[in-house]
């Protein structure tokens, strides 16, 4: 074959990509949306599953014997999980950029749901001692791991399917698995208080949600094998240009614009972990706390918010098509701040109702500063290194904003007295999310396939000419 011949097959696109850097049929890009749709809630059910069983039971089962912070203790695990995350993002960024998105996908579901099954059947500190609450790190580790590497895939997999008018709702559709997961978790877990009500919450209802993971883990399995793999990948592919070292082409030529898109991320996750991390859960019900409310009732408030978050999360994607990612997220940071103020005092009441009130204004806010996220994270990075771009911002941004979210907010509370001193911290992180934001130019749109990686690699950062 001469150079002409290889030349033309090497720039030839994968069958139904078109030049918009999407996939021809419809059809296939609503099964993209919908496959993305239920992998991450799935996902992200199985992850919160944890914190919400941490702040309800898992500090009288594997952490009382271990001293009076166990809940302090209990809300760490929630955190170390956080700190493998990049290590999950990493490889998942190697092989995402160097073998295809859709091959990630199916390991990261698949070791999500075998921690998850695991945690269900694991005995407590009163039958095997020292050994559960290590087991249970451990097997939060591993789903810290599979959450690392997830959201990369899920969002590329979404954003560069779609048609580049609406990147912004199609790379929504991946982030309302983080509601969905929550209303999920949350959900089965208020109906199992009400099946096993009391000591049998304690002796085995809380487990049932932790076992139905593997249910929800064939059903994601099954959705997702039947996807087409990404069509910029697969451009990729065609011509053979992957990156050799992705991560390390990354962090060389674009270390401070993983900085600026992780406290992006970081402003959003650390207000969402109050519910997501279950420090609202514990501090509305614990038994020697300031409210000590029922445990249903409170997890009903928390599903019904997780509904206001999934409906923000959508429009944000919508408006973001709109007005551009920059603008939406500078109006969802000033709804933040607002709910930020709004929830405690709201919360404090005892009021079941008003509790719902401080929790939805609240989602509104965390919807606008998620919802277009993917679109942004996707429009940021080079198509040869995007998976890694994507999945180690986001891993960065978790750690510095969610991962001991919930241990701050209860250290905090315990040295204060009040907690006046949260808010301050959640307004805090608001407000670095929202300087990052103001750092980053608008790329709404950019062309996202390899004939355009000279575009992509010029800096978004604004007064930097080149990352």
């Amino acid at each position: 074959m001469n150079e002409q011949s290889r030349r033309s097959r090497a720039s030839r696109p994968p069958e139904g990509f078109t030049p918009t850097g999407t996939i021809a049929n419809a059809a296939d890009r609503r099964r993209v949306v919908f496959a993305t749709v239920v992998g991450t809630t799935v996902e992200w059910y199985d992850f919160f599953i944890y914190a919400t069983a941490v702040g309800l039971v898992f500090g009288q089962l594997f952490f009382a014997p271990l001293g009076a912070n166990s809940i302090l203790i209990g809300f760490a695990t929630v955190g170390i999980s956080f700190l493998f995350r990049p290590l999950g993002a990493f490889l998942a960024g190697h092989f995402g950029d160097k073998v295809g998105r859709k091959v990630v996908l199916m390991w990261t579901l698949i070791l999500m749901g075998a921690a998850t099954a695991l945690i269900g059947v694991l005995p407590t500190y009163d039958a095997i001692g020292i050994a559960a609450p290590l087991l249970l790190v451990l097997l939060r580790i591993l789903q810290g791991l599979s959450a690392g590497g997830e959201w990369g895939g899920a969002v590329l997999m979404a954003v560069e399917h779609a048609p580049k008018a609406k990147r912004g709702i199609f790379g929504a559709s991946p982030q309302i698995g983080v509601p969905l997961g929550l209303l999920l978790a949350s959900g089965v877990m208020a109906i199992m208080t009400a099946v096993a009500p009391g000591e049998q919450f304690l002796a085995w209802g809380w487990r049932i949600p932790f076992l139905l993971s593997v249910v929800l883990i064939l059903i994601g399995y099954y959705v997702r094998r039947n996807v087409e793999e990404s069509p910029v990948f697969a451009e990729l592919a065609e011509r053979k240009e992957e990156a050799r070292m992705p991560v390390v082409q990354l962090f060389r030529k674009h270390l401070l614009l993983v900085i600026v898109a992780a406290l992006v991320f970081a402003g959003n996750n650390a207000v969402g972990y109050m519910t997501t991390g279950g420090y609202i859960q514990n501090y509305a019900t614990n038994p020697d706390g300031p409210l000590a409310l029922e445990r249903g009732p409170v997890l009903w408030a928390v599903t019904g918010s997780a509904v206001t978050w999934l409906l923000s999360t959508l429009l944000a994607g919508f408006v973001s098509d709109k007005l551009g990612r920059r603008t939406t997220y500078i109006i969802g940071w000033a709804m933040q701040l607002a709910g930020v103020f709004a929830l405690f005092p709201l919360v404090n009441t005892g009021d079941i109702g008003l509790m719902f009130a401080g929790l939805a204004i609240l989602t509104l806010g965390l919807g606008f500063t998620y919802g277009p996220q993917a679109a942004l994270y996707t429009e940021l990075f080079p198509a040869s290194i995007r998976f890694s771009g994507v999945s180690i911002s986001y891993a960065i941004g978790a750690i510095a904003g969610g991962a001991f979210a919930p241990t701050i907010a209860t250290a905090l509370v315990q040295a204060t007295g009040t907690t006046m001193s949260v808010t301050w911290y959640l307004a805090g992180m608001t407000v670095i999310g929202l300087i990052a934001t103001l750092l980053l130019r608008d790329r709404s749109g950019i062309p996202l396939g390899p004939d355009h990686e000279a575009e992509q690699a010029v800096s978004p950062i604004r007064g930097l000419a080149r990352a």
